[in-house]
């Protein structure tokens, strides 16, 4: 006999889940426990709906890795319980938050889809519901009781694109994200349509959980006029490990000694330097431009095509499990969750 998969929406915080007080115009809350009786048209889902909001609700502005762990380690008692989970969650760092459950849910056999939406649930214009539906509908479809999606994914905008792929590239518009690098997973239209051989494999391993984060890395983005003064302030950083540095074009800085020798002095005080390239689209490619050429003498990390928040995600993963440089680095420019090409 059939069952339906049975799916955990899991609400976070965010404007997907706000409602406007009538008389002060005041947003608030919504109580998700009786969204079946607000959406009707979830009645129509082949699936088996629970809900659940962690407590206590934030902003996204407000979420970072202690609440990355807190979801991880909800997601993971509840693995075994669901057949695929939808996590609410507000826009604006839903991509750092994915990309970091990519890391921490190793060898996904279900689907994970983040969303969320630019207008609240209860405004008359509002993006949130035809998400909502749709990622439920996503993390339900199975072929012969299998899941078929297996990985992190977020759904916006009549589109699914692998989590750890993504950036929010607009504030205004419904379409909020973009993978620069990587097509999208499934686009609903007319009827839903999932690119099947752009998802990742079904894992024959078992699920694990990696729950520890470093949060000792920082983010520089090189501009015109940036000095060596610059990069040494962060010798002054307590602790600090790595240091994501977003680069011009291909991976490029600029020549001047001053600049690279304390960029060397840095590397050499054991701190990571991983090589993000700032543009919205391409990869690092280091070396192939002289303005390269001695960060990859110097054993800086090639980001290669990556996000900055996946680097950044997979740098906190990675710093409690590999405190050796070249080990660090092998694992750094690895493939882990599709998150580089």
């Amino acid at each position: 006999m059939n069952t339906v998969p049975k799916i955990l929406l899991i609400y976070t915080g965010g404007t997907i889940g706000m409602v406007k007080d009538k008389k002060s115009g005041a947003l608030y809350p919504w109580d998700f426990e009786v969204l079946q009786e607000r959406l009707p048209e979830l009645q129509s889902l082949q699936c088996d709906l629970k809900v659940a909001s962690l407590s206590p609700l934030k902003d996204s502005s407000d979420i970072g890795p202690l609440d990355w762990t807190q979801f991880a380690v909800f997601l993971s008692d509840q693995y075994a319980h669901y057949d695929g989970f939808v996590v609410l969650h507000g826009s604006d760092t839903m991509s750092y938050t994915a990309s970091a459950m990519s890391f921490m849910l190793q060898r996904l056999s279900k689907p994970v889809i983040f969303t969320g939406s630019q207008l609240p649930i209860g405004d008359m214009r509002t993006d949130a519901k035809e998400n909502l539906i749709t990622s439920i509908e996503l993390a339900s479809l199975q072929e012969e009781g299998i899941p078929i999606i297996n990985e992190l994914a977020i759904y916006f905008e009549y589109k699914l694109y692998r989590a750890n792929r993504t950036t929010k590239m607009n504030a205004d518009n419904f379409e909020a994200f973009w993978s620069p690098n990587y097509p999208i997973l499934a686009e609903a239209g007319v009827r839903l349509q999932v690119f099947k051989d752009r998802l990742l494999p079904r894992s024959h391993f078992p699920f694990e959980l990696f729950r520890t984060l470093d949060q000792n890395v920082s983010i520089l983005k090189i501009y015109p006029g940036i000095t060596a003064q610059h990069i040494l302030t962060f010798s002054k950083i307590n602790h600090l490990k790595a240091i994501i540095l977003e680069t011009y074009g291909a991976g490029n800085v600029p020549s001047d000694s001053s600049f690279l020798n304390a960029l060397e002095k840095l590397i050499a005080s054991g701190v990571f330097v991983i090589n993000i390239t700032q543009c919205m689209g391409g990869e690092v490619t280091m070396g192939h431009y002289k303005s390269s050429e001695a960060l990859l003498e110097m054993g800086v990390v090639s980001g290669k095509d990556m996000t900055t928040e996946a680097a950044l995600a997979k740098t906190m993963h990675l710093l409690p499990l590999f405190s050796e440089g070249s080990e660090f680095k092998k694992a750094f420019e690895n493939n882990l969750s599709g998150e580089q090409s």
